[in-house]
Order: structure tokens, then sequence, then C-alpha cells
């Protein structure tokens, strides 16, 4: 199936084009998703104050002492950009892991690489996971610390990352900057723009009770 066209503002989600703000590093590779949020804190029922235990045991001590860890360094408070580097989110599937990061404050990822599932999850958020090359990466995660205010614009279409005077050529999947850029990337949006095509596809399943379909119930 083709994927359906909208014209300029009638997009089922907000478009992702750019992303523009002040970044924060998080140094060191395969940093797996029981790191990003521990799994005692994925009993909730809702994804409501998940932000706050992010990194939670790389940030505070058994006793609950804060540890150096760039989410405990207020000269990084309200970075939206979170800089890594290879490998990031492997591990569990958990979902938590990119709604913790996002209710921190992330709007973008910027990295070596990404697990597969990690950059699938955080796309459903409408978050861009970009990659670069090791050399670039390390020299953003440099200039971050070193400057925290400095204004990061990241072009998901143009699949650019932009600093003082660098220009980055990074890579965003293309699947991902498609479903970003058009505004298809929220799911449930996108079935409800669509709910004709999905009524048309409930009735055709015959395990679909006509009562279970909206608008067929009578």
């Amino acid at each position: 199936m083709s994927s359906p066209e909208f014209s300029d503002g009638e997009a089922p989600a907000e478009k992702v084009t750019e992303v523009s703000g002040t970044g924060i590093p998080v140094r060191g590779n395969d940093i797996d998703t029981d790191q990003i949020i521990p799994a005692r804190f994925m009993k909730v029922v809702t994804f409501d104050g998940l932000g706050q235990f992010s990194f939670f045991d790389q940030r505070f001590d058994d006793e609950d002492n804060e540890k150096d860890h760039p989410f405990n360094d207020g000269k990084y408070r309200g970075a939206n950009v979170l800089v890594v580097n290879a490998n990031f989110g492997c591990g569990s599937s958990r979902e938590h892991a990119p709604q913790a990061l996002m209710r921190w404050g992330i709007d973008a990822v910027v990295g070596e690489s990404f697990a597969e599932i990690f950059a699938g999850n955080c796309l459903a958020l409408g978050v861009p996971t970009v990659t670069a090359d090791q050399d670039d990466i390390e020299a953003l995660q440099d200039h971050v610390e070193a400057n925290p205010d400095a204004e990061i614009d990241i072009d998901v279409a143009a699949e650019t990352i932009i600093y003082d005077d660098a220009v980055i050529d990074a890579t965003v999947h293309d699947a991902q900057r498609k479903a970003l850029v058009e505004g298809v990337w929220d799911t449930t949006a996108l079935m409800g723009a669509n709910e004709g095509a999905v009524r048309e596809t409930a009735r055709s399943l015959p395990y679909v009770p006509a009562e279970h379909i909206p608008g067929d119930e009578a």
C-alpha cells in the first residue's frame, strides 16, 4: 500500500523538519535501555513523570547521593539535544527508554549509531535519531562540554547538523526522515486521518464483528 498524501497543514501529526536547542553529551558506547531507564521504574500505568528517572543508576548511588553525570549537571539544564556515541539504546526493546528521555526534555538524539528498535521507538514519539561519523560526534560532544549554551541546529530534511561554524553531514534513515518530514510518524493519528481505509480493512477481516467496526454498528 502506498503512503497517503497530505497537503500542507493537513498532516495527521506535527511535521518534524528541524530541531534546534542546546546539547547534553552522554559519552560511552553500548549504553543500553536498562541504563537509560532501570526496569524497576517501569511499573507505571502511564509514562507521566518517567523523565525524572532517566539514567537514574548512573546519576545516583545506593544512598541516593548524586554522582558525576551530565543529567545532574546544572550547566545542561534545559538542553534538548542528546549527543551520544555508538550503539545507543541497545538491549531490551522497552519503549520506556525514549519515553523517559522525551519527558526529560529531549527532542532529538544525535550519535554514531542506534539500536534499531530504540530508533523505531523514538520515531513513534516524533524524536529524530540522527547519525554522524565518530570524529564529528566526538567533536560535537567536546564543543557542547566547552559551550553548554551553544545552539545546535538539526535539519532533518537536509540531514545536517550545524553548530558554531561547523556543518556536519548527518544521516537520518530514509523511512524515518520521510515520516518525520511528512508528519506521518504518529501511527494513531495516521489511522485517525484514514478512518475510511481502516474501516474498509476491518470489514474485510472475517474475525472482526460488524458491531466492533465504528459506523457499522447498526
